[in-house]
Order: C-alpha cells, then sequence, then structure tokens
C-alpha cells in the first residue's frame, strides 16, 4: 500500500491534476474569504465555507478521474490484479495519496480564522469543527468519485459521472422533498448540506454528520474494492 500511495502522490504532482485542484479551491476559498470576512468584515470563516460547497463539484472530479480509469486504459491494471497484494491495499493506496492533496488545502484554510482572530472577533472553536466537517465531507465525495472511475477507462465519463453523483448529494433536500413526508423525514437523515450547516451556521458539533461522511467514504471505498475484487477472478 505505502508504495501505490508514494506512486500516486507523485503522479498527482508530476501532472497538473494536483496543482489545478488546489489552485481551483485555495483561489475561490480565498476569494470569499477576502470578500465575506476581510473586506465585509464577518467573524464567523465558517459561515463563508457554505458558500464554496459547489466548487467541488468541479474539484473532485478533476482530481478523482484518473485515479483508476487511467490504468485501465493503459492497460497497466492487469499489474495492479496480478500482483501481490490485497486489492485494499491497492484501493487504499489511491484514496490516501487523492485524501493527502485535499489535506493541502485543507491546512491552509486553518491559518484564515487565525487570522481573522488577529483583527478582531473570531469564533475558533466554530471554524475549526466547520473545517473538520468539509475535510471528511470532501474525503467522502473522493471516494464516490475513486468508485465511479474503477467502472470505467475514459477519464471523461468518471469526471461526468461523479459530477452527478455529487451533485445529487448537494440537492439531496430539495429532491426528497418531492417525496411523501415520512420517506422525505428518512432520507433527511442521509443530507450532506444538513450535516454540514449544522456546523457552520447553526454551531452545532454534529457527530451524526461526522459519521455519515465517514460511512459514506467507507462504503464507496467498499465497493471500489470489491469492482476490482471481481475483475480479479473474472
Amino acid at each position: 500500500m505505502i508504495a501505490i500511495y508514494k506512486r500516486e502522490l507523485n503522479s498527482y504532482f508530476n501532472s497538473m491534476v494536483g496543482y489545478v485542484f488546489i489552485a481551483i479551491i485555495v483561489a475561490f476559498v480565498g476569494f470569499f474569504f477576502f470578500v465575506y470576512n476581510l473586506i465585509g468584515g464577518y467573524p464567523k470563516f465558517a459561515y463563508m465555507l457554505q458558500n464554496c460547497l459547489y466548487i467541488f463539484l468541479v474539484a473532485v472530479p478533476i482530481l478523482t478521474m484518473k485515479s483508476m480509469s487511467e490504468d485501465r486504459k493503459n492497460k497497466s491494471d492487469q499489474l495492479l490484479l496480478t500482483a501481490p497484494v490485497s486489492m485494499t491495499g491497492v484501493v487504499m493506496g489511491k484514496y490516501l495519496a487523492m485524501l493527502t492533496v485535499w489535506l493541502i488545502p485543507t491546512i491552509l484554510f486553518c491559518f484564515c480564522p487565525l487570522i481573522i482572530a488577529a483583527n478582531g472577533t473570531a469564533y475558533l472553536m466554530v471554524d475549526y469543527s466547520t473545517i473538520l466537517a468539509l475535510f471528511l465531507m470532501v474525503g467522502a465525495q473522493i471516494a464516490v468519485g475513486l468508485f465511479v472511475s474503477a467502472l470505467t477507462e475514459s477519464q471523461v465519463i468518471a469526471a461526468v459521472g461523479t459530477f452527478a453523483i455529487l451533485m445529487v448529494l448537494l440537492l439531496w433536500d430539495s429532491l426528497v422533498g418531492y417525496l411523501p413526508s415520512w420517506l422525505s423525514n428518512v432520507l433527511g437523515l442521509f443530507s450532506f448540506t444538513t450535516a454540514f450547516y449544522n456546523f457552520a451556521y447553526y454551531n452545532l458539533f454534529d457527530i451524526g454528520g461526522l459519521i455519515l461522511y465517514l460511512s459514506v467514504a467507507f462504503i464507496f471505498i467498499f465497493a471500489t474494492i470489491q469492482t476490482l475484487q471481481k475483475r480479479r477472478w473474472s
């Protein structure tokens, strides 16, 4: 797993993918941080983050689209499928490499509440708990992209498929609102955005929301492993 992790991490920075992913997120969040918090004087960095969720519809597919599909297209996946290494190690190595790339802008975000605090009132506990929630939420989205990429050899299809699923997750509340109330209430418990807003807007440390993000990541990583296992023995 460590060898795969290092190889994948290097591939993101030997190409433009890692840099583009980080640049898009940092530029977008940095702009809103400047407008809302520095110019507008709003003291909560967490509140600003909830306005930036749509950027991950573009950024996450860029990061994940080649994670599995490129190996399949180049036939290098046969080396992984026949190598004396578990599929769990292969998938986790790739997933942790992408999570490390995502960790870089997350660390940069951690300086923003300190900048606010240096210039006035800040809500550090709310801001940092929201950053944690964002990190786990995007981690779950990366797991979704990893799974979609394992289903196809086309990076374009992987990117579009990931975008579509993430859009459904982002609009989950609106979509389930058209269902009968009892079903809407049940499915509403699986809302990505509601869990995030509990942190960013209502100042609640939503443990259930963190469990939701971790559970979704686990489910899609497990599904990716099973997909590769099926191909290994077919």
